[in-house]
């Protein structure tokens, strides 16, 4: 029975991953993500059913669109399938199951997937174009204040007023940063990681936080010395100095959160 639970959250995944690959390159260009018909970006022909079964449509088309020939990025079939693995691995390391019914491990684990969901999108985005979108970390906070008041009346968890301080700090942050999008004309990057870092810290807690800081400090580094060597390489010093000005800490964040969510989860649903 587990299997084949975990069989369909994979599905589900990979069905969310599929999303993810439309949501990071719309959202960006301001297009809608929920009612417009998906479409191929080079030929603009709509998509048909068969044309969008996660993983199978890309690996029978050859990676490749169906009317226009152009090959499509490996990105989208990878995508797909580390999301499915990634819902998979969130399911196995809380002990999800249906039978015997648990109605707040169901609660935790849709509110969880809505939280891995925010991060894989984010992480897209940064990784792209080094900037993180206001809406997407808008739709983070509502489903961490959400999951808040149901911890505060279903639950009477205490713990949530301690919280309510970073969700008001959040705010205010939040509102400096629309300031200064309308004033200059574009995202305070800084003022966007330390939202995202707020957001971290909400639904996963300061221990889990830290850790992804220390992760995510380490894969800079590691970032910047292989850089350096392949400066070196290719003595291209002015185009990589300027590659390295532009790191996507944010995509490094999300990545390193949603390892250290994963790796803490199994330490304490199995210990």
């Amino acid at each position: 029975m587990e299997y084949f639970l975990y069989f369909i959250i994979f599905c589900i995944g990979a069905v969310f991953g599929s999303f993810f690959t439309l949501a990071v390159y719309r959202i960006p260009l301001g297009q809608d993500i929920t009612h417009t018909h998906s479409y191929c970006p080079t030929c603009k022909h709509k998509l048909k059913f068969l044309d969008l079964i996660p993983i199978l449509s890309y690996t029978f088309l050859g990676g490749k669109c169906r009317y226009c020939k152009t090959k499509i990025r490996p990105r989208y079939i990878l995508l797909e399938i580390m999301s499915g693995v990634v819902f998979v691995l969130f399911a196995a390391s809380i002990k999800f199951t249906l039978i015997p019914f648990n109605s707040k491990m169901l609660v935790y684990f849709i509110f969880g997937i809505l939280y891995l969901a925010t991060l894989f999108i984010i992480a897209g985005i940064d990784k792209e174009r080094i900037e993180i979108e206001k809406p997407v970390l808008i739709f983070g906070f509502v489903c961490v204040a959400i999951y808040m008041i149901y911890l505060y009346i279903v639950e009477n968890d205490p713990s949530i007023y301690s919280y309510v301080i970073y969700l008001l700090f959040a705010c205010i942050i939040l509102l400096f940063s629309i300031s200064h999008l309308r004033k200059k004309g574009e995202n305070n990057y800084t003022l966007d990681i330390l939202l995202l870092s707020l957001m971290m810290i909400l639904f996963t807690y300061e221990t889990v936080y830290i850790y992804t800081v220390i992760i995510t400090l380490l894969s800079i580094s590691f970032h910047l010395f292989f850089t350096e060597l392949h400066k070196r390489k290719n003595k291209a010093v002015r185009k990589i100095k300027i590659e390295t000005t532009k790191m996507p800490i944010g995509f490094y964040m999300c990545v390193s959160n949603i390892l250290m969510m994963l790796v803490t989860n199994f330490a304490i649903f199995y210990r």
